[in-house]
């Protein structure tokens, strides 16, 4: 038994099933997850497979990148780390952080998001149950320092007006989308990109919900739209 076996194991169980659906490809995309008792987060190592990832091939990074051992320990960690440390770091309910390549979503951006503030608009009842708004992050390249702080204060800026987000959209790359659990945030990711998928096939042109119908939704379910 490895330490945090069950992490690890969830983390191989999430990557591969999103690999047998499509929802990756090639070595794209990463996953973490937050280990109890301020112990870090496993992370997925750079230009992994998720399909066939094995729980031992998992680095385990410190919560703190100014700790006096920073380092990751175990295979050479995803070069998105310090944006799962940012996001762990500002969102005190984040337990999983997924990042995908998502077919749809990333086409999204090369055609035009609805909004910067909003890259989709309030389709169906579940994307904003589930999901929620999710703000476009203009382009950086994979794992530039700078993607950290803007995502950061995207996190800040949507919980200051009491509408708290659970996913922002880097533009050509992917979504950052992250839960309370695994599951849960691949559900989230699943939501989000198949939404992405019925705004295209609509030509971007389907009706949103009205704004009574999404305040309906807030009312009885607390959504955070």
């Amino acid at each position: 038994m490895t330490p945090f076996d069950t992490q690890r194991r969830e983390i191989c169980r999430i990557g591969r099933s999103l690999f047998e659906r499509g929802l990756v490809h090639a070595s794209a995309g990463n996953i973490s997850v937050r280990l109890p008792d301020a112990q870090g987060f496993l992370i997925t190592p750079t230009d992994a497979v998720l399909g066939f990832l094995e729980p031992d091939q998992l680095a385990h990074a410190p919560a703190d990148s100014n700790a006096q051992d920073a380092t990751p320990t175990g295979p050479r960690a995803s070069k998105t780390l310090e944006l799962h440390r940012a996001i762990y770091a500002a969102e005190s309910l984040a337990q999983c952080v997924i990042h995908t390549h998502s077919t749809h979503l990333v086409a999204l951006t090369l055609a035009g998001v609805w909004r910067t503030d909003a890259i989709l608009p309030p389709l169906t009842p579940y994307f904003v149950m589930k999901v929620g708004r999710v703000p476009l992050v203009p382009y950086h390249r994979p794992g530039d320092p700078a993607l950290a702080p803007a995502v950061t204060a995207l996190i800040e800026s949507a919980r200051a007006v009491g509408a708290p987000i659970r996913a922002v959209m880097l533009e050509r790359l992917g979504p950052n989308v992250w839960h309370e659990s695994p599951a849960a945030a691949m559900a989230a990711l699943e939501e989000l990109e198949e939404t992405a998928r019925l705004w295209l096939l609509s030509g971007r042109q389907a009706a949103p919900l009205s704004s009574a119908q999404t305040d309906e939704l807030r009312s009885a379910f607390g959504v955070r739209w």
